[in-house]
């Protein structure tokens, strides 16, 4: 079996593998070859796996990256053709084109393998359909390293759900000194629920990961560093903050946080409502996106009241 990246001559023969899946719903052909114009997908980010260059394509795996980036951010998903019959050979052959292009990625110099993302509905579990189709995939990406498993979930909210009102509690300033922002990112660290942010803090520190932070919100999301926000109580004192952003596809929450001794005070439902005001009004958002490990109790139950909608879930697969 040879396992390779594509190029762009494959076109043709890797778009028939692109079927319908329960497991793999945004992904169609249709899809592929317009985010493969905008630089989404990438020839070199998607691989094959072949008995020969004159036969059709087993499978195939696509990476999904930013336009202006350089390395594949995320695995998006694979097929298996439908000849390969069994669930061991279909598992078996995934992994190994998984491992494969992982070893390809490392020595092209990328760090860690690419995170696997799998957009489910919320009853996912409760589809026999997608939990058959995710099953298999959970399993080669197991056996390719992607061993670690975490679960989202998506909200969404849109002018339909109306606009909060500001309650006076807190007074939002602007705030262009990056280094306040890392001061008060690090503080936010402590005790945080988000599995993200403790684990990068448990493996380089805290203060690292808050440079980290402020930087990809800064550099590699499309957000408008001015839609940056401190919150503050109406005497000046620092409570929190709020960082509203844009992805590739749509405006987000970003990222939210309140420091350790102002917590339990309802300031999140605060900064949220600040959020969505900055994205609606001075992005112009018609639809607003943000996501939260199924753990973090507090903060789902924050969009909730905010009126953000659950309509989906993130499984986040990866090396742990």
């Amino acid at each position: 079996m040879i396992f390779r990246s594509t190029v762009e001559s494959d076109l043709g023969r890797s778009l028939p593998l692109l079927v319908a899946d329960p497991a793999c719903a945004t992904m169609t052909a249709d899809d592929y070859t317009r985010k493969l114009a905008g630089r989404e997908y990438r020839p070199e980010w998607t691989w094959i796996a072949e008995e020969g260059p004159d036969g059709p394509p087993l499978a195939l795996a696509v990476w999904w990256g930013a336009p202006e980036h350089s390395e594949p951010g995320a695995l998006d998903g694979f097929f298996v053709h439908e000849s390969v019959g069994s669930a061991v050979d279909r598992i078996g052959l995934a992994a190994d084109l998984l491992t494969a292009a992982h070893a390809g990625y490392a020595g092209a110099g990328v760090a860690e393998a690419p995170e696997y993302h799998v957009f489910l509905p919320g009853d996912w579990r409760d589809r026999p359909a997608v939990a058959a189709a995710l099953t298999w995939r959970r399993e080669a990406a197991r056996l390719a390293g992607l061993s670690t498993a975490l679960e989202r979930l998506r909200y969404e909210w849109t002018p339909q759900d109306g606009l909060p009102e500001p309650s006076g509690r807190l007074r939002f300033r602007a705030e262009p000194d990056d280094e306040v922002f890392v001061g008060i990112l690090r503080r936010v660290l402590e005790g945080t629920l988000d599995s993200g942010s403790r684990k990068g803090a448990e493996q380089i520190g805290a203060e690292r990961q808050a440079r980290a932070d402020v930087a990809f919100y800064r550099d590699r999301m499309s957000g408008e560093r001015s839609w940056w926000r401190l919150a503050e109580t109406p005497d000046g004192e620092v409570v929190g903050f709020g960082l509203p952003s844009h992805n590739p596809a749509f405006p987000v929450v970003g990222y939210l946080g309140v420091l350790p001794e102002q917590r339990g005070r309802g300031y999140v439902d605060e900064i949220l409502a600040e959020i969505t005001r900055i994205l609606a009004v001075e992005a112009g958002a018609e639809r607003i996106r943000a996501d939260t490990d199924l753990a973090n109790v507090p903060m789902a139950a924050a969009f909730e009241r905010g009126g953000y909608r659950n309509f989906a879930r993130r499984l986040v697969l990866s090396a742990g």
